[in-house]
């Protein structure tokens, strides 16, 4: 289908409007699963737990072989998403959080003493636009529209608990999603990206970011088009409402120049009704510029060598925004592996940075002298923090966590590594690349002193994307046990500008994969870890670098592939829209296709593979996995694949997300770990599934 920008006549509030029901979901489907993952006895559980407290000597066992109270289970519960963050009439936040408890259902919670559920129990907010959804809701006043996900409808109601009215068709099932939506109060209608209705701009591939001034007079908008991704090269378009809401003078501000290669993203109106926007024109780094109407100019406004914005994966991205009614603009952008935010004073373009316990910063929304900020840090998970700002603008004055993906995580903080940003020589002569280290901490055990530690690389997703350094207890789950655990930002990342993004252009499959082996080799050089037990695990394209690494290097003794691709012909005629010509800019070639595809190079691999996939997937879907499984058990070596029914591309369910690091655990520690089979853990598997 088309992706168009729309308008939709909003319905009225009505109490009679039907309640939905979400069908049960069906049970995991196991194919040549491993056995359930080791338990503490209680009393183990309570002294690792203890983290030390006692001042007992820490004890001496083999790394990898390490009791912790950060369990499967732990994890799991913390592994709740952000799914968006707005600002509701009364000054209160909204935002969208995932339960995987709740089979990663995505509610609309409001800010409150204790926050609260303002959708009904069978209701979940979460669009499927582009697969990867994002924008999924939008509020002005006291009424909120979003996007229900059993049908994919947008529905409306107020932001206090009621019953959701629908506003647009019923088409007989989620064949037509909505996102990035925005109220328009002068026609009384909401302009949203959709597949159809009432079309305002056709013709692209692809739009986003509808915005409209303050004044209703004019709606700016990112359009892109095949073969690029918005981050490649896209346009700013700004239009002129006529008098009947119609788009009618069309200008383009930003994207047009053929000798200009850049990216516009995330347009917003001032409250004087000037524009301004992001692009990474010249310097290839992402700053904030400004457009001057009456001449059709681009001005900067900030520039730095750094990224103020992120890739356009999902909609609703918002890095910056006004305070109140001044040209005050919170922001925030990432340099050197860490966030910062600040205020910039636009109309005479002082700076101020600004200080708080995050160094991970995404999106910002503002109110008049306060804003909402998600963040995290290397002790701190996931959050939503409310700042507030001197009169002056130049400080914080006050900030509150309103929202945690884990509150009581702090109960595990003895057990956290911290992780050590790596800058490590590529395979290219002069180059450097990027990764996060977590050395192996538990306070109640040591190493033994004639031992390494066992080390697991983790290969992002995108593959245009970024690992950060943040509190993640699915990274703790296995420090705390006596791993190392590397998390990499090979060439192609983003974090580090337009040529570090643009390395892995015509080369997926060779710089990703030369990366992850040449840092797990720099550590192992610098006497970090034991050469003879290095794994690797990745999902989506990370779990294609894996599997590449595992067929075309021998570096690693063994790896797990979430929702990974092996056949990379078969992804570029199964994958959706949005990617459908994001493989070729990657890969380039019908030869490259073929010899960078793990399937056909079976032979080459030496080692064991556990793969993890949803049934549900349709951006990297079950044949990929199955291949590999059927090649690789065929060739004989130990292979295992364990399916889940009811999930797409990535894990929400709570029992998934936890089965799946448990099974990894178990399966690594039986390849490399160096202790005595019954030490700690109890090991076994079943289904035929042998080492």
């Amino acid at each position: 289908m088309a992706t168009l920008l729309a308008s939709i006549l909003p319905a009225r509030f009505s109490a009679s409007a039907p309640h939905l029901l979400l069908r049960a979901l069906p049970r995991i489907r196991l194919r040549r699963a491993l056995a359930s993952a080791p338990r503490m006895s209680s009393s183990s559980a309570a002294a690792a737990a203890d983290g030390g407290g006692s001042g007992e000597k820490p004890v001496a066992a083999p790394y990898g072989s390490w009791r912790s109270p950060i369990t499967a289970d732990v994890v799991s519960g913390a592994d709740k998403r952000l799914g968006g963050i707005a600002l509701a009439g009364d000054g209160r936040l909204l935002w969208i959080e995932g339960r995987p408890e709740e089979k990663g259902r995505m509610v609309i919670v409001k800010e409150d003493d204790k926050p609260v559920d303002i959708i009904p129990q069978e209701f979940a907010a979460r669009t499927l636009a582009q697969e990867y959804g994002g924008g999924a809701f939008a509020v002005k006043d006291n009424v909120v529209v979003f996007s229900n996900y059993k049908d994919q409808r947008l529905y409306k109601q107020t932001t206090e608990t009621g019953v959701p009215v629908p506003l647009t068709p019923d088409y007989g099932g989620p064949d037509v999603s909505y996102a990035d939506g925005v109220f328009d109060p002068h026609f009384s209608r909401y302009v949203t990206v959709i597949e159809e209705p009432k079309v305002l701009i056709s013709g692209n591939d692809f739009y986003a970011f509808p915005r409209i001034d303050h004044n209703n007079k004019r709606m700016a908008w990112i359009e892109w088009s095949h073969p690029n991704m918005p981050w490649d090269k896209s346009e700013l378009w700004v239009g002129y409402f006529s008098e009947s809401g119609d788009l009618t003078k069309r200008v383009c501000v930003a994207g047009s120049n053929p000798m200009l290669v850049e990216s516009p993203t995330e347009p917003k109106w001032s409250p004087k009704g000037e524009l301004f926007f992001i692009t990474d024109r010249g310097s290839g780094f992402w700053n904030i510029y400004k457009w001057v109407e009456h001449t059709n100019e681009v001005i900067p406004v900030y520039t730095l060598d750094a990224e103020f914005t992120r890739p356009l994966w999902v909609f609703g991205i918002s890095s910056y925004g006004f305070l109140g009614e001044s040209n005050h603009i919170i922001f925030n952008y990432r340099q050197h592996g860490r966030s910062y935010l600040g205020v910039l004073d636009s109309d005479i373009g002082s700076v101020s940075l600004l200080d708080t316990p995050f160094t991970d910063l995404s999106n910002v929304v503002t109110g008049n002298d306060y804003f909402y900020i998600e963040g995290a840090s290397a002790t701190v998970p996931m959050s939503i923090a409310k700042v507030a700002l001197n009169e002056d603008r130049t400080k914080v004055v006050s900030f509150s966590i309103i929202w945690s993906s884990s509150s009581d995580v702090v109960q595990y903080s003895s057990f956290f590594s911290a992780p050590e940003f790596v800058e490590f020589p590529t395979s290219s002569t002069g180059q450097k690349a990027y990764a996060y280290f977590y050395p192996p901490l538990n306070p109640n055990f040591q190493g033994l002193p004639d031992e390494k530690p066992p080390l697991l690389v983790k290969t992002h997703g995108g593959p245009t994307a970024e690992t950060r350094g943040i509190l993640d207890l699915s990274v703790q789950y296995w420090t705390s046990r006596g791993w190392a655990y590397l998390d990499v930002n090979y060439g192609g990342s983003t974090g580090f500008g337009r040529e570090y993004r643009e390395r892995l252009l015509g080369k997926w499959g060779i710089v990703d994969v030369d990366d992850c082996c040449s840092c797990a080799r720099f550590l192992v050089e610098n006497g970090k870890v034991d050469e003879q037990r290095l794994c690797i695990t990745g999902r989506s394209a990370g779990g294609y670098t894996t599997l590449a690494s595992l067929a075309f290097r021998d570096t690693f003794k063994a790896g797990a592939s979430l929702y990974g691709i092996g056949d990379l012909s078969l992804l570029r005629a199964e994958t959706h829209k949005f990617e459908s010509h994001y493989i070729d800019n990657l890969v380039g070639n019908e030869k490259a296709y073929y010899e960078r595809s793990p399937i056909n190079f079976v032979d080459k691999f030496t080692c064991p593979v556990i793969l993890f996939q949803g049934l549900d997937d349709k951006v990297v879907p079950p044949d990929q996995a199955r291949k590999i499984y059927k090649a690789l058990k065929e060739k004989g070596l130990p292979v295992a694949l364990v399916e889940y029914e009811g999930e797409q591309h990535g894990f929400r369910k709570a029992e998934n997300i936890k089965f799946t690091l448990e099974q990894q655990m178990v399966f690594f520690a039986r390849l490399v770990g160096n202790f005595k089979k019954n030490h700690v853990f109890k090991l076994q598997t079943k289904n035929e599934f042998e080492f």
